[in-house]
């Protein structure tokens, strides 16, 4: 449906944005310095699987409903705040406590795996980004447009996936080194919560 150097074009362009430092990256990066690289694929995975539900949303119009209406748009927004803000108070919590990859349980595995999808889904961003986004690549010409966008949408996904596993990895070894730290844990989590926190409150301060 679409041509290969397009595509190419569209691969480089959506590397270089999952790069940038956002929300979703910077979630990945704390949650793998402080619990290892297997939380932070977990929580990868999570994020990408939520993207699922933006490209669907992009595809079928959907985006475009949220983004003309203010409050649906605000709804949304102020929902996927409160979670971050959560998030960040139950990082205070375990201020005395870092976990190594190898002390993530199968139960937090799906927990983290969970709290990406759910992180993602409440960022309507994320939504206006597709929304924004997808149309660019795609040709009136080369057939179902909706399906196009869908495609494009899984491409993103992963190609998104392979950069947050990367980062986790990369930053599980730094955070293991970090582990060795006498109370290290404690300044770890502050971080964390300061992340979660400074994200969720861009968000709630956030215009279409």
């Amino acid at each position: 449906m679409i041509e290969s150097m397009q595509l190419l074009y569209f691969i480089a362009v959506s590397v270089a944005l999952t790069l940038l430092p956002g929300p979703d990256i910077l979630f990945v990066l704390s949650i793998s310095v402080s619990q290892g690289k297997k939380a932070g694929m977990a929580t990868a995975s999570g994020l990408c699987t939520g993207l699922l539900f933006h490209t669907t949303a992009t595809a079928l119009g959907i985006s475009a409903i949220v983004y003309r209406s203010a409050l649906a748009f605000t709804v949304v927004k102020y929902a996927g705040a409160l979670y971050l803000l959560y998030l960040a108070f139950k990082a205070l919590k375990e201020s005395g406590t870092l976990f190594s990859s190898f002390d993530v349980k199968e139960t937090d595995v799906q927990l983290l795996f969970r709290r990406g999808i759910v992180m993602n889904i409440l960022n309507p961003k994320v939504s206006l980004f597709f929304l924004a986004f997808l149309p660019q690549f795609v040709s009136t010409g080369a057939g179902n447009v909706p399906m196009q966008m869908v495609f494009l949408g899984v491409v993103f996904l992963a190609q998104a996936l392979i950069v947050f596993f990367l980062v986790a990895i990369f930053a599980g070894l730094i955070g293991s080194r970090i582990m060795q730290i006498p109370n290290a844990g404690k300044y770890v989590n502050w971080a964390k919560a300061g992340i979660f926190s400074v994200i969720g409150l861009e968000l709630a301060l956030s215009d279409r």
